[in-house]
């Protein structure tokens, strides 16, 4: 029994051993599986924090990449505005002058390139031809059959000897008229070079000459051909006044739109999105009218910096700008800006430190009081520049020395202008009656059988905008004294309700300073100046 109990008791322990290694086996399984749960779970958690780290640089990036975006544009619109701004100065530091030289042609002729013609081509070889030498048994008893492969090795050298003659022929005649078409194409470009370099010497002597034709084409290429600003129209017409030295343009101004509508750009995040900001009105109106004028300005300079002292003596430029009416649809060209300064008046200004718009006030300009409207002023001269080139003693515009300023007159002889003015347009038996606003009430008489009749024209010296009680009374007096016309003078300008009212009566001729300039020089011969007026936007 003792032994038995020895024999289990050891199965026993090899049992109890055998779970504890198992145990432990199961442990270290246990203890593997968590180390390798643990690695798993860590791996997990890095490539997590790398997946959110990648996605968070990418977000960066994406928003530097955006920002960068945003910055480009608004460095963009940075500089397109201060191109704009500094026309004029820009301007100051080219040379605008187109040397005949720089007219005339050079034929661009390349060598003559025969390409595989120039080679001769290979003979044909006796030895690619002749047979085998033949062996000493062979020349011994195959005499006849060498001899008939000799003849025949002979023959076709022969034939390939005339090929190569006829084709060597074909090459050279190939290399004849390749030549000969080279040579008639070379002769064709210096023949068009020198015509056209004939036509550049004779501009250049009617220029010297001081042919009006030719000094118009010269300007006309000059002023086109300026490196202006993109965007910037450089369409002009010229006419040169050879009596008088005067040179007169028209020049095309660029629309309203060509002045950035963003005064900024910002990105923003939460849409995703680059918005911009709208440039203030304002600040588009006044950026257009100081563009206008800097372009106005940049022409006479170029003008007088061109033109020797002793051939153009005055440049009139008159401005405009292609656009449609609003209301008709219709296209047309307002003239935003007229003006005729002397070379000595344009020669005392000091270009680099002035306000173009001042400037053009201070050379006595015409200057639409809101170009951004594209309000039109009536131009210095007719922008049909047809008629002065063939009539050249036409004079549409004396000079501005020493002239009348209408809202400095005294109200008598503001009155006896207007009076002259009418009398010189036909009207009769003028009478006048004192006024309570220092212009004139005139009683005039036309005696046109249809068009004629009892007129009554109404004169206002004012500064300000004419308000619309003015034109009120004006239809008044015409009740009162039976007139079939009424007409109401001003130096200043007119308002919508003002000028909707004459619409609406349809016998009222509303005449506002720009006319009134330019009906005293078309009528009177009188080159007058306005005046200061006060510009600011008024309503009536």
């Amino acid at each position: 029994m003792g032994r038995r109990r020895g024999f289990f008791a050891e199965l026993e322990h090899q049992r109890i051993q055998q779970q504890k290694q198992a145990a432990r086996f199961q442990r270290e399984n246990d203890r593997l599986a968590a180390q390798a749960r643990r690695a798993k779970e860590r791996q997990i958690r890095e490539a997590d924090r790398a997946d959110k780290q990648a996605a968070r640089e990418a977000a960066a990036e994406y928003l530097r990449l955006r920002q960068a975006e945003t910055d480009a544009l608004n460095e963009q619109l940075t500089g397109r505005v201060r191109e704009l701004d500094g026309i004029l100065i820009a301007s100051l530091a080219r040379s605008v002058r187109v040397p005949f030289a720089s007219l005339r042609q050079t034929p661009s002729i390349k060598p003559f390139q025969p390409g595989k013609l120039a080679a001769p081509l290979a003979p044909p070889a006796w030895e690619d031809y002749a047979p085998p030498a033949p062996k000493s048994l062979q020349r011994l008893f195959k005499k006849t059959q060498l001899e008939r492969e000799q003849l025949d090795a002979a023959a076709r050298f022969e034939s390939a000897q005339a090929q190569y003659a006829v084709a060597e022929r074909d090459r050279l005649d190939q290399l004849q008229r390749a030549r000969a078409a080279y040579e008639a194409k070379a002769a064709r470009q210096r023949l068009d070079a020198s015509a056209a370099n004939a036509k550049v010497d004779e501009f250049e002597r009617a220029y010297l000459a001081r042919s009006p034709e030719a000094i118009n084409d010269y300007f006309e290429l000059m002023l086109e051909s300026r490196d202006l600003p993109a965007g910037l129209p450089a369409d002009v017409e010229v006419a040169f006044q050879a009596d008088n030295g005067r040179l007169l343009v028209v020049m095309e101004l660029p629309g309203v739109d060509v002045i950035p509508p963003e005064v900024e750009h910002r990105y923003v995040r939460t849409k995703d999105e680059i918005v911009p900001k709208a440039r203030p009105a304002r600040d588009i109106a006044q950026r257009y009218t100081n563009l206008v004028a800097q372009l106005v300005l940049c022409t006479i300079r170029d003008i007088y910096e061109v033109a020797a002292p002793d051939l153009i003596a005055e440049v009139a430029i008159s401005a405009h700008v292609a656009t449609r009416n609003r209301a008709t649809g219709r296209p047309e060209r307002p003239c935003l800006v007229s003006v005729l300064t002397t070379r000595e008046q344009f020669s005392d200004l000091v270009l680099v430190d002035l306000d173009p718009v001042q400037c053009l006030r201070h050379l006595n300009a015409l200057i639409s009081p809101h170009p951004h409207d594209l309000e039109a002023v009536r131009p210095v001269f007719d922008p049909d520049l047809s008629k002065y080139k063939f009539v050249t003693e036409h004079d549409a515009a004396v000079g501005l020395d020493s002239r009348t300023v209408l809202v400095d007159m005294p109200p008598t002889e503001f009155e006896h202008l207007v009076r002259q003015l009418f009398e010189a347009m036909g009207m009769k038996s003028w009478v006048t009656q004192a006024s309570r606003d220092d212009g004139v009430d005139g009683v005039a008489f036309n005696e046109d059988p249809i068009m004629g009749g009892v007129c009554v024209i109404q004169a206002k010296r004012y500064k300000n905008i004419v308000p619309a009680d003015a034109v009120r009374a004006l239809a008044g007096v015409m009740g009162q004294k039976k007139a079939s016309r009424g007409v109401l003078v001003t130096t200043s300008w007119y308002g919508k309700a003002t000028i909707d009212f004459a619409d609406d009566h349809g016998r009222i001729q509303l005449i506002d300073g720009q006319q009134l300039k330019y009906m005293l020089k078309e009528h009177l011969g009188l080159d007058v100046v306005i005046g200061e007026l006060n510009r600011r936007r008024q309503s009536s």
